[in-house]
């Protein structure tokens, strides 16, 4: 029987309280953090660095999952390491050398994962498998938080599913983008088991409940 996890974004939290977000999401029932990194570089827009991991990592004993939307992400990956980060993914476009940087991930001691924008094929897994953790599948384009979920991201997630069974290996499949309690269910039946929800859980008032309306919805899975 497959798991399923909520992982709440923290881009769409209420960042003058952020320590009582995430305690408060992850009481509601979130079983990841999911902590976006744009650079106004890679994404047209700017977020949050490793001084916002490692102020958050005290408050929960949940995963951090942190999504660089960064280039180059080199660089940074120690440090996101050094801040709590349990996972990290970043965008194969945005990597000179992505077998290099997967195994930088790893060998800080974090879990290692590739991200995918809707046009991006999934072929750049096929080398890397190895040393993949999670596969991250775009349901919208990446840099703002509260955009429409993609339908064509059901295809890929369902293709993504296909080459996890084939590898035999123990591989996170995440869907980030537009989720909310009238599609995630869909998203299941298509091979994600992760889901990656901002606005719909923290635009919200009581995240228990929406939370709760997930597991219900994916249920029937």
């Amino acid at each position: 029987m497959t798991t399923f996890r909520i992982a709440p974004s923290i881009l769409s939290a209420d960042f003058a309280r952020l320590g009582e977000e995430v305690r408060n999401v992850v009481t509601a029932g979130a079983d990841i953090i999911h902590f976006d990194v744009m650079d106004n570089h890679y994404v047209p827009n700017l977020t949050i660095g490793p001084l916002v991991c490692e102020a958050i990592r005290p408050h929960v004993q949940v995963p951090i999952d942190v999504h660089l939307m960064v280039k180059p992400v080199d660089r940074i990956i120690p440090d996101f390491a050094k801040a709590g980060a349990n996972i990290i993914t970043f965008h194969p476009e945005a990597s000179d050398h992505i077998d290099r940087s997967l195994q930088l991930i790893r060998d800080h001691g974090c879990k290692a994962g590739l991200v995918f924008n809707p046009a991006t094929p999934l072929s750049y897994l096929e080398h890397v498998m190895d040393k993949i953790d999670m596969i991250l599948i775009m349901s919208v384009n990446p840099g703002f938080g509260g955009q429409s979920f993609i339908p064509q991201a059901l295809k890929k997630i369902a293709e993504a599913r296909r080459l996890i069974n084939e590898s035999g290996r123990d591989i996170l499949l995440e869907v980030d983008g537009g989720i909310k309690i009238d599609n995630i269910a869909a998203a299941a039946a298509a091979g994600a088991d992760t889901f990656v929800a901002g606005s719909a859980i923290f635009g919200k008032p009581d995240y228990k409940a929406v939370i709760d309306a997930m597991r219900a919805q994916l249920a029937t899975v």
